[in-house]
Order: structure tokens, then C-alpha cells, then sequence
């Protein structure tokens, strides 16, 4: 973190001005000797005039965006994307303690006398060029596997929701530390003046309906100045609460509200010094420019029919995943650095061939419709999509086993996502499991090595994006990570 830019970016013009004026002097009269003197240099990797502390990237970037789509609650990978055929002849029989290699368990399923296999119901088949295996359950994400990359030997040490989740979006099973959004705000700035440069979207669901509750902080800042925070958009009412002016307040007198605001509160600034004032004076304005940005964003009568029927019929009702991740196209067209989208209920410990089949109903198209509307407009060049939840499920079952109806528990050891677009090798499988889906047998992704390559992707060194707290330099990886560079272009 370069210190000295960071203390230039939180100063006033006031307190700029006051402080510098024999240096502006100085400045002019060495203009007017030497008119190039001060002539600006272009870069190819300068930042728009929003640029975060980084000011440029510290190399090349292939994305200039990402779209994560994150399946809260785990979604089973034996069921979706890892194929084990091997187990079908092992139904009902004892997961062998040479595999397990007396890894812990959670507290759900310790107590069993038995650990049987349940092998997958759903059938599953080699997709386009690329060969890879998707279930029955995804017909649509099947249709665009040449697109993805798919990872099967993504790994954890948290075994239950929320230090996992915590985890895979701050690198941290301990809450405080910032989320993988807040840190690109942090670091690169935004790219749209309009619009929050980080962007959390919240979906409805039919799987299982007790689901994991989701914090604020999953898309907090921690120890970051607060401006560079998630705004969650609403799909009912004001897409961000008290967004509209109250009855009886204009534009123009909304105006003289914030300006006259501004002023207490730069006064205050330069009373106390505390950086936390600017960002109340940048959230204000941001709030009054979204007044025109949001609705203008939130308005699909402009999208061709042809588009909406990509997204199918639930695109029409706010807040299904679908029409999230039209809103989130929409978003990225408009230059927005960071969107996720939330959507529970994978949590499926009993009952889970229904439930995960609904829940795959709600993210199927929507997931692929996304690749290609991306890929149709040109975006996905520059657009990074991830998809996958904060750890995996168990080959074994959890409660009671028959071939048409079982549960599965947590499972950090061994786990499917997929990536797409922004210099990742399409049509591509990376990492293996055994024959039990329960350990790694080749090429093992950590999720720092997750982060450091989605930060890497956007131009920037993980190891070298800090930030000094309590008299240690954090960053996302903490001590760990290394970019996983077999699956880039």
C-alpha cells in the first residue's frame, strides 16, 4: 500500500490548497518557463480519475469486472459436476476408512454408526468440445461448457457456513477483515461515477427454505474506509432504501440539502482529520446521483424480447436469480467493478434430490444466459464470471439411504466451481478427485489460490495489495495463496 497516495486521496481541496500554495506557485512559474514541463504522460494502465490507492495495476489486466455468483450453503458436487460412476456398485456399502483418513466430521454426522455411499440418481453426460461432465440437473449450464473452466479440486479448511463463506469472501474464518469486493473498490477505484462500484444482488429461492443467514459483512469493508462497501440493491420497493425524495422535496432543494451538508462536513474534516468524514461526504453524493442512475438500471423494457427469453419467464419477476443476472449484465455494461450475486438454499443435508433439483431450476438458465449474453455483447472478454458455494458434500449419506432420497454433509475437502471469461481458458477441467469424490488426487486449488488468481486477473499482485491494521499489513490471501496459472490464457 503506498501510504503517501492514500493520504493525497483523503485530502480536501481546502485542506489541499491551504497546505500547498508556495508549491502551486512554484508549479506555475515552472509552467510558464517550460509549457511541457507538466505535460500529462499516457498510460496504458492509468485510472479513471476515481482510481483506488493502487493508482495503476501492477501489470496488465485481462478483467476489468467480475460477476460472482455464489451459491450459499454448499451445492453437492457429486451431484452436479463430479462424476463418479464407481459408486453405483458401492450403494449402501461403508465409505472405507483408508479414505476418510479420520478427517474430522461435523457435529451432524460424527454421531453415525455408519457412513453408507450414496451415489448420485442423476445421470450424467459429455458436454460440447470440451467433454466435460454436467448433470441431467443443468441442461442449460451444459449448453455453454465449452465456455467454462471448471475446477473440481477446490479445497477449505472451514467445515461449517459461516466461517466457510467468511472465508472464501475475505480470507479469513474470523469476521472483520474486508470482502473480495470492498478490497477491488479499495485498490482500483471505480469506473463509474453513477453507480456503487460494488454491487450485491439477493435471490429468491425453492430449495430448502431454512437456509443460511447471510451478514452484512460478507461484503463489508472491515478495516477499509467504509465507502468502498457492497450496496445491496432491494427488488421491492426502492431498489436502495429513502433512494426517492420524500413528498414535498425537490430536486433542486435535495440539492441545496447535500450541498449545504457538504460544507459542515468538510469543516469537520478539517477539524479532525478523520478520513470516515469523506466518506460520508462521497456516500451522499453517490446517493443523489443514483437517484437517476438506479431507475434508469433497474428498467428491462429496453431489452430486446429475444434477451428476456433467454433468461426465461422468471426474468420478469424481481429478485429470482434470473433477472439478477440480467440486472448483472446490466451492471457490467454500465462499468460496475464488483457484482455478486447471493442465492441460498443448497444447504441440503436430507431430502436432497428434490431440493437440489428446484435449486437448479432457479440458477440453470440464468447462469447460462449470462455467458452468452456476455459473450454476444463483447463483455465477456473483459468480464470475469465465477460460480460455486463456501465448501462441498459428502459422498457418504447423511440420515436415512435409499436410491431415490438421501442428505449429504459439509465437505471441505474437495470441491467443484467453475470460472468463465477475462483471459481463463475456456472449455477446460482442472484438479481431480478419487473414486469417492472425498480427496484430491491432482492439482489441489486452495481458495486463497482461488483469490490471488481472481485479483491477478484484474492486474493485480495479491501479495503486493495491503493494508496496515493494528501494525500488520493485511491483504485478501493473508500469508497464503498462489495464482493457479494452468487455467489462464
Amino acid at each position: 500500500m503506498d501510504l503517501y497516495r492514500e493520504h493525497q486521496l483523503l485530502q480536501t481541496r481546502r485542506h489541499f490548497f491551504g497546505q500547498s500554495a508556495t508549491g502551486i506557485g512554484t508549479a506555475a512559474l515552472a509552467s510558464l518557463l517550460n509549457p511541457d514541463l507538466l505535460a500529462a504522460k499516457p498510460s496504458a494502465n492509468r485510472q479513471p480519475p476515481s482510481a483506488g490507492v493502487l493508482g495503476s495495476t501492477h501489470f496488465p489486466a485481462k478483467a476489468k469486472r467480475i460477476i460472482y455468483l455464489f451459491m450459499s450453503g454448499a451445492p453437492s458436487q457429486v451431484d452436479l459436476f463430479d462424476y463418479k460412476p464407481k459408486m453405483d456398485e458401492l450403494f449402501d456399502t461403508d465409505l472405507p476408512d483408508s479414505i476418510r483418513q479420520g478427517q474430522r466430521l461435523t457435529t451432524m454426522t460424527s454421531g453415525q454408526q455408519r457412513f453408507p455411499i450414496a451415489p448420485s440418481k442423476f445421470k450424467f453426460a459429455q458436454q460440447g468440445q470440451s467433454g466435460a461432465w454436467v448433470s441431467e440437473l443443468l441442461p442449460h449450464t451444459a449448453s455453454v461448457a465449452d465456455d467454462l473452466c471448471f475446477i473440481k479440486s477446490v479445497h477449505t479448511e472451514a467445515i461449517n457456513h459461516d466461517p466457510a463463506i467468511t472465508y472464501i469472501q475475505t480470507g479469513a474464518q474470523i469476521p472483520g477483515r474486508p470482502s473480495l469486493g470492498a478490497w477491488l473498490s479499495y485498490g482500483l477505484g471505480s469506473m463509474n461515477e453513477d453507480l456503487p462500484n460494488f454491487v450485491v444482488l439477493h435471490s429468491t429461492w425453492t430449495g430448502r427454505k431454512s437456509a443460511q443467514a447471510l451478514y452484512e459483512r460478507l461484503w463489508g469493508t472491515g478495516f477499509l474506509p467504509s465507502q468502498h462497501a457492497g450496496v445491496s440493491l432491494r427488488s421491492q420497493g426502492d431498489p436502495v432504501l429513502f433512494l426517492s425524495n420524500p413528498p414535498g422535496v425537490a430536486g433542486q432543494t435535495r440539492r441545496e440539502m447535500l450541498d449545504a451538508l457538504a460544507a459542515l462536513n468538510r469543516e469537520q474534516y478539517e477539524s479532525l482529520g478523520d478520513p470516515e468524514i469523506n466518506t460520508r461526504i462521497q456516500q451522499y453524493e453517490m446517493a443523489y446521483r443514483m437517484q437517476t442512475s438506479v431507475p434508469d438500471l433497474m428498467d428491462f423494457s429496453g431489452e430486446t424480447q429475444a434477451t428476456l427469453d433467454m433468461y426465461g419467464p422468471e426474468v420478469s419477476t424481481p429478485g429470482t436469480f434470473s433477472a439478477n443476472c440480467l440486472l448483472a449484465r446490466r451492471l457490467a455494461e454500465r462499468n460496475v467493478r464488483f457484482v455478486q450475486i447471493f442465492i441460498r438454499g443448497w444447504d441440503q443435508h436430507g431430502s436432497l434430490p428434490t431440493d437440489i433439483a428446484d435449486q437448479c431450476h432457479d440458477v440453470d438458465q440464468g447462469c447460462a444466459a449470462l455467458i452468452t449474453d456476455l459473450k454476444q455483447r463483447g463483455l465477456l472478454e473483459d468480464t470475469l464470471v465465477v460460480w460455486g458455494g463456501e465448501f462441498g458434500r459428502t459422498i457418504y449419506c447423511q440420515g436415512k439411504l435409499t436410491r431415490e432420497n438421501y442428505g449429504r454433509d459439509h465437505h471441505p475437502r474437495c470441491f467443484t466451481m467453475w470460472m468463465a471469461g477475462a483471459g481463463i481458458k475456456p472449455g477446460i477441467t482442472y484438479g481431480a478427485t478419487d473414486d469417492f469424490c472425498y480427496n484430491i488426487t491432482e492439482n489441489p486449488v486452495h481458495i486463497h489460490d482461488l483469490n490471488a488468481t481472481l485479483l491477478q486477473q484484474l492486474g493485480i499482485d495479491h501479495k503486493r495489495l495491503t493494508y496496515r491494521f493494528q501494525g500488520r499489513d493485511f491483504r485478501l490471501t493473508d500469508v497464503h495463496g498462489n495464482v493457479i496459472e494452468d487455467i489462464l490464457a
